[in-house]
């Protein structure tokens, strides 16, 4: 399923000129708390399954959408995440992948991966493995299926949720343009907390 959406929300910062490294710190200090407020809507947003308007509280707009529910927890994972599967199969698997777009042409991919185990230890050594870096993980859906073939997930941009027996990842990527950083860790955060589909 492709969807597009003519949402819009973008982050602004005004201001003077800083002089000096003071006002660099001083900038890079106002993005930051921009972000942080950005993310907290951008997770109650989420929370409550409301994606587009997570999105639009980020600065970024839906462009593309796909999902899945897979068979197998094994098949769709890697490295130690894939041999802890093995051992400790999953209950079910559900994923997303999206495309976001801002209003200066930047874009990014965005993995999401609902996980549940059968018991809510299995969950907690779940996340804690997948949240060491260089283990594996589940794996994300291709990227071709929103046009964005050959992207490789480095784990840079990630975040992960633990909810029960449930565990939830995200991990997101670079596209097109200069994203920030802290957007790319934000936009991880938020997507963590969404419900599964």
């Amino acid at each position: 399923m492709v969807v597009a959406v003519s949402i819009v929300g973008t982050l602004s910062l005004g201001g003077g000129t800083g002089a000096g490294a003071g006002g660099a710190a001083s900038a890079q200090s106002a993005t930051g708390q921009a972000v942080r407020a950005n993310v907290t809507r951008g997770k109650g947003n989420a929370k409550q399954g409301k994606r587009d308007y997570a999105w639009r509280d980020m600065g970024f707009r839906r462009l593309k959408q796909v999902g899945e529910q897979a068979a197998s927890c094994v098949v769709n994972s890697y490295g130690d995440v894939r041999d802890f599967f093995v051992r400790t199969p999953c209950r079910s698997l559900d994923r997303m992948l999206f495309t976001l777009g801002d209003d200066d042409r930047n874009s990014v991919i965005l993995a999401v991966s609902w996980v549940r185990m059968s018991t809510p230890d299995n969950a907690r050594k779940l996340q804690w493995l997948a949240d060491t870096y260089g283990t594996g993980s589940v794996s994300p859906l291709a990227g071709a299926l929103v046009e964005a073939a050959g992207v490789k997930f480095t784990g840079r941009y990630y975040d992960s949720r633990r909810s029960g027996d449930l565990v939830v990842i995200a991990e997101t990527e670079p596209l097109r343009g200069d994203p920030q950083p802290e957007f790319l860790d934000g936009l991880a955060e938020v997507a963590s907390e969404l419900p599964r589909p």
